[in-house]
């Protein structure tokens, strides 16, 4: 289950992920229109400013010599260059594109009503602006391939799923089995 049924948080993941790049770890942001209705399911997309040209531009310079990226280029985007008006849509083919290149079969599904405490509720959990424990408490923080980890002087955590996926491919799945539940 997906919360489709909060209000959009600013500052938080729900438009912008880490990737890594030549000079170290680089956000990558998904503008908004500030409007009156606050629903994660009803916040649109800016598409005014050349975003996606520079997301594609960053994705390109970070991840052109990852082993998988060639494969999964065309796909990432088109996605992004489909332009969904919503946050939500585009959040959802995202992480849809990332369950799929990891080799997960997952049905995402909305929330109908919004649950103040659900269960395995992670929604507040990680977020970019405070030091948190998920990373080691699920076993995410152990290293695996990333293209610029020798120049970053190694691994380096706290990065998007498609940081993985571009740079394990198939094997992110292996790499996502040994969570700790």
């Amino acid at each position: 289950m997906l919360e489709a049924c909060e209000n959009y948080q600013k500052q938080s993941y729900r438009n912008r992920c880490y990737i890594l790049g030549p000079q170290g770890p680089q956000m990558l942001q998904v503008p908004i229109v500030h409007g009156p209705d606050k629903a994660i399911s009803k916040v649109r997309v800016d598409y005014s400013t050349p975003w996606v040209l520079q997301t594609e531009r960053a994705l390109d310079t970070a991840y052109e010599t990852a082993a998988y990226y060639g494969h999964y280029r065309e796909g990432l985007f088109s996605i992004l260059e489909s332009q969904p008006d919503t946050l939500w849509e585009l959040n959802l083919a995202l992480a849809n594109f990332l369950l799929k290149g990891c080799g997960i079969a997952c049905e995402l599904r909305p929330t109908c009503s919004f649950q103040a405490d659900a269960p395995d509720d992670y929604r507040n959990a990680i977020h970019p602006k405070r030091e948190d424990g998920i990373e080691k408490e699920l076993g995410l923080g152990r290293p695996y391939y990333q293209v610029f980890r020798d120049a970053m002087g190694g691994f380096t955590p706290r990065l998007s799923g498609l940081d993985l996926l571009l740079n394990e491919g198939p094997g992110s799945l292996l790499f996502l089995k040994t969570i700790r539940k």
